[in-house]
């Protein structure tokens, strides 16, 4: 456990010490001597590296290190400091606005990475869909988390939309909610009700029926074993093509 002293107020930082004085500062439990090594404008990458392997690090000593300008160069520092469980948010969002978009995704990822910076990442991933390449959005389709493939079922290109289907991370939620958007297409209604995972979900089925591309086969199917007040309740609010809607009230009386 990092002790304190009993004068909170750190020791003043010798400007420049040498990287072997660091390397025997890292593991010290005492708070004085971790303020010393993340303030110290000598830190090399490999140092800085394995001191942010510590998962007991104190917030104030992370954001010692924030403000360091020499570390914060460094690209892998600055990821590893944002995943960092102990990074103060205020710390970490405004560096995850500055990643790559890989970057980004290996935060939004961690474990080790508070729940609400992990919402923050997926929202700048999602705020970058529009300007990013179609190579990275077929990636991010397939690696990201439920909230951004969720927002890539709607992507415009048919293969990113595919893709994000088959994301092990995507939630019956995040398809329902993509499915009843105004802006989903016929194609990915299509897509949907015919997948082999998806398709069988009753809560999609639903949200399905409330559509205007589904054929009348799928919706026929998909309408079976309903009880009439809630297949009436559902093409109340249907944009299916009125003789459709006709077609399932006939059959399902």
């Amino acid at each position: 456990m990092i002790s304190e002293s009993e004068n909170a107020e750190p020791s003043i930082a010798p400007v420049g010490s040498a990287p072997a004085s660091i390397a025997s500062q890292i593991h010290s439990a005492v708070r004085d001597d971790l303020l010393l090594v993340a303030a110290d404008p000598a830190l090399t990458e490999d140092l800085a590296m394995a001191f942010l392997k510590r998962a007991d690090l104190p917030s104030d000593v992370l954001e010692h290190l924030a403000k360091n300008g020499n570390a914060l160069k460094l690209r892998k520092v600055r990821v590893a400091l944002v995943c960092h469980p102990h990074t103060p948010r205020h710390v970490s969002v405004p560096l995850a606005r500055q990643f790559y978009t890989f970057d980004l995704l290996k935060v939004a990822l961690s474990p080790s990475v508070p729940a609400d910076v992990k919402v923050a990442a997926d929202g700048l991933l999602i705020a970058r869909l529009k300007t990013i390449t179609i190579g990275e959005r077929l990636s991010l389709a397939r690696r990201a988390s439920g909230r951004v493939a969720g927002s890539l079922l709607l992507d415009g290109e048919t293969r990113v939309m595919r893709t994000a289907l088959e994301n092990p991370r995507l939630t019956e939620a995040f398809v329902i909610q993509a499915v009843l958007r105004p802006q989903a297409g016929a194609a990915f209604i299509q897509a949907v009700a015919k997948h082999s995972k998806w398709s069988y979900r009753r809560e999609i089925r639903l949200a399905l029926l409330r559509t205007e591309y589904l054929s009348l086969a799928r919706a026929l199917e998909f309408s079976r074993g309903l009880a009439p007040p809630v297949l009436r309740e559902v093409l109340h609010t249907s944009r299916l093509p009125a003789r459709i809607k006709e077609q399932l009230l006939r059959e399902n009386p």
